[in-house]
């Protein structure tokens, strides 16, 4: 299994997940259809599937042109049916989602929306966390309270450490330099801020990141506590 990042709009990415045995694939969080049509296009894939971590137009604006090109059936949290473009396949909490090679758990991570969820391909050991997740950072709270994205991110420090952590946006860097005006001895951040920025000179994503890395150096999976978390939330948001 291979992963493609494919940049989308200003700052979004998605994923194109490949089983190179057969050239079939998923897509992950497609904010618009066209780069994803070229890049299929070019690598001769056929597309089976469109998954979504949430219901925002910059993770699923290409849903309708690409289930219409290509047949692809559109998989979404079960809750949010009615907000997520030409969804077919309705997923819930815990769930093993299953496809010929594609086998991923449903992780409902909710916070930043009420039906936020990640797809675990745990046999891979990668994960697609959306807008819950970021490397450096976590999301905004839109529709949850601190303390369920507080828990989501427990679940997320759960997983094994080597797991591939894909978010939703290349926001590294900014991230970054709140981690560190927030914890200015952690040597793990000053090496990571280091890789960040020859990554970014050379036009590479930052991305993926590692469950391990994220618990070295992300301030927001550091935090001890509820509260301690909920300060630096509030924080970031003014940052």
């Amino acid at each position: 299994m291979k992963v493609e990042i494919i940049k989308c709009l200003e700052d979004n990415y998605s994923y194109l997940i490949i089983d190179t045995n057969n050239n079939n694939a998923c897509v992950v969080d497609p904010s618009e259809a066209e780069p994803i049509i070229d890049f299929i296009q070019n690598n001769k894939l056929n597309l089976n599937f469109i998954l979504n971590t949430h219901h925002h137009y910059d993770h699923v604006g290409g849903n309708n042109e690409l289930k219409k090109k290509y047949g692809a059936k559109i998989i979404g949290f079960k809750n949010d049916k009615e907000r997520i473009p030409g969804i077919d396949i309705l997923v819930e909490d815990n769930e093993i989602w299953k496809s010929k090679n594609f086998e991923s758990k449903i992780i409902h991570i909710p916070g930043h929306t009420s039906g936020h969820i990640c797809f675990y391909f745990f046999k891979e050991k990668i994960i697609f966390t959306g807008d819950t997740l970021f490397s450096l950072g976590c999301g905004r709270i839109f529709e949850g309270t601190y303390k369920e994205m507080f828990n989501s991110l427990n679940k997320l420090k759960s997983l094994p450490q080597n797991t591939k952590v894909y978010c939703g946006h290349e926001y590294t860097l900014k991230n970054s330099l709140f981690c560190s005006k927030y914890e200015k001895n952690n040597k793990k951040l000053e090496m990571k801020i280091l890789e960040i920025n020859s990554k970014l000179e050379k036009s590479l994503p930052t991305i993926p990141s590692t469950i391990g890395e994220e618990l070295a150096c992300n301030i927001f999976l550091r935090a001890k506590n509820l509260e301690e978390f909920s300060k630096l939330r509030d924080l970031k948001d003014n940052f």
